[in-house]
């Protein structure tokens, strides 16, 4: 059986009235956890503040960093057996949220629009939802 290819990618969770804040990539079909994938070298921080402030627009503050859960499921449209492995962390933030150009929309979304993300999106979607972090 062959080595399944993983997709590391980071991820921010960020709640708001008991909803997460999720994206939309210009030319894409299926909301996301804002992130992205490490560029060589990065630590997973140094990922996060990158991609959070490529994305959001925001400065994440580096000592309020904490890690939420990994997680991983079959990577939304690429071949089977891709899987994604989503690390993600919470953090506090300086500024306000805005889509970069890059994203065509951002959105706050309940544990009822969890079908329209992808399948790693899904399961924490799920985690969030025992916890009762998300309505």
């Amino acid at each position: 059986m062959p080595t399944p290819q993983i997709i590391d990618k980071i991820a921010f969770i960020y709640l708001k009235d008991q909803q997460i804040l999720m994206a939309l990539s210009k030319g894409n079909d299926t909301y996301y956890i804002p992130g992205g994938k490490r560029e060589a070298g990065e630590s997973d921080q140094e990922t996060l503040i990158r991609e959070v402030r490529e994305e959001l627009g925001v400065e994440i503050i580096t000592e309020t960093i904490k890690h939420y859960g990994t997680f991983t499921a079959q990577a939304h449209g690429k071949a089977e057996g891709t899987i994604v492995k989503m690390t993600c962390y919470e953090a506090r933030f300086l500024g306000k949220i805005i889509a970069s150009s890059e994203i065509q929309d951002l959105a706050y979304y309940t544990y009822a629009q969890k079908e329209i993300t992808g399948p790693v999106d899904q399961i924490i979607f799920e985690d969030l939802k025992q916890k009762n972090l998300i309505k």
